[in-house]
């Protein structure tokens, strides 16, 4: 393989990493502002045990990308399309966590399991497991998380 296809797929999987941990900092942001009413820095980096450093980082990222609004002395909060993307994200992961719950399969692996696997399925076949769950699971499975 030569130095710039290597270098390229290199750059590629860099670019899929940052997009899979800008969701889950998307999907952090989105919960604690529902749950707290703010998203500071240290609440994050808290949530999602890395350091401020790396999710100054991030954030600061995500403003760039247009997802997050920095605002001063206030910490930041998601923009439309922010917000939409983490809602995108909570969904998938309710049908995840559906999906494995409908297995039987016991909540500490469910979590660990949904984690990695919003991240790599493919949209055919997340689409197939939404497809399952919607005419297979109990709603109020769906509703949960």
């Amino acid at each position: 393989m030569n130095s710039e296809r290597k270098s390229r797929l290199q750059d590629l999987g860099q670019a899929k990493q940052a997009t899979k941990t800008g969701e889950d900092y998307l999907a952090c942001i989105l919960e604690l502002w529902e749950k707290k009413g703010y998203a500071r820095l240290v609440d994050v980096a808290n949530s999602l045990s890395v350091a401020e450093a790396s999710a100054c980082s991030m954030i600061k990222s995500l403003a760039n990308t247009g997802y997050v609004k920095r605002e001063r002395y206030r910490g930041f909060t998601l923009t439309e399309s922010g917000r939409a993307m983490a809602r995108e994200i909570h969904a998938r992961r309710r049908i995840l966590t559906a999906f494995l719950q409908s297995l039987g399969l016991p909540e500490s692996v469910i979590l660990h399991d949904v984690h990695g696997l919003e991240h790599h399925l493919s949209k055919r076949t997340f689409e197939r497991i939404e497809r399952f769950v919607q005419e297979n699971c109990r709603p109020n499975i769906l509703l949960s998380g």
